[in-house]
């Protein structure tokens, strides 16, 4: 499928809809509407389980919503944690673990693409479970900032305790997971090892 066949499909549609929410709900943010922004946080993120349905019932997986979908994830988690800390509401060394993760993974990543023949980049485990934390723990923050109860205080420290272990831990399995991937390619083709 073209590339521009392949930009019109409904789910990759809707994924970039959900990166339109992105200057709202931290315009919100900054205004100090919490509701606000977090109902357009929760309409993004059923923007994001409907693109991934509709790419499955409709057989619109394509290549380029493979790399639009983690990458309009990215930069809805990473500019809203940023936000969240410049209101402080989410302590810096967590915004300065992730920031530092993906981009040291995007740096790795960028390099092995342009220097050898592996193209699979696809998130491990323990990627996906940090990604939920990094939701979950943005929606608790947002959710405590509208409703001040004790027991959403605590899932909000929780899940951004959880952040940080998980950021540490998929950082760490992704790099042992491309270990393999690059030993694999070299093994299949001599020639890009040399």
């Amino acid at each position: 499928m073209k590339l521009t066949s392949q930009f019109w499909t409904a789910p990759n549609q809707l994924t970039l809809l959900r990166l339109l929410f992105v200057p709202f709900i931290l315009m919100s943010v900054i205004d100090g509407n919490y509701r606000s922004a977090l109902l357009l946080f929760i309409a993004a993120g059923v923007s994001d389980g409907l693109d991934g349905l509709l790419a499955r019932l409709l057989h619109q997986r394509t290549t380029l919503g493979e790399y639009l979908d983690p990458i309009a994830d990215k930069l809805l988690l990473s500019s809203l944690f940023l936000t969240l800390s410049f209101v402080h509401q989410i302590p810096w060394r967590y915004t300065i673990l992730v920031f530092s993760r993906d981009l040291s993974l995007l740096v790795v990543s960028a390099v092995i693409y342009n220097t050898t023949s592996v193209r699979d980049f696809r998130p491990s485990i323990f990627g996906k479970v940090n990604t939920f934390c990094q939701l979950m723990a943005v929606f608790f923050v947002m959710l405590a900032r509208v409703r001040p109860d004790f027991w959403l205080r605590v899932c909000r420290k929780y899940f951004l305790y959880a952040t940080f272990a998980f950021t540490l831990i998929s950082g760490a399995h992704y790099i042992l997971l491309m270990g393999k991937r690059l030993h694999a390619a070299n093994h299949k083709d001599p020639e890009a090892a040399t």
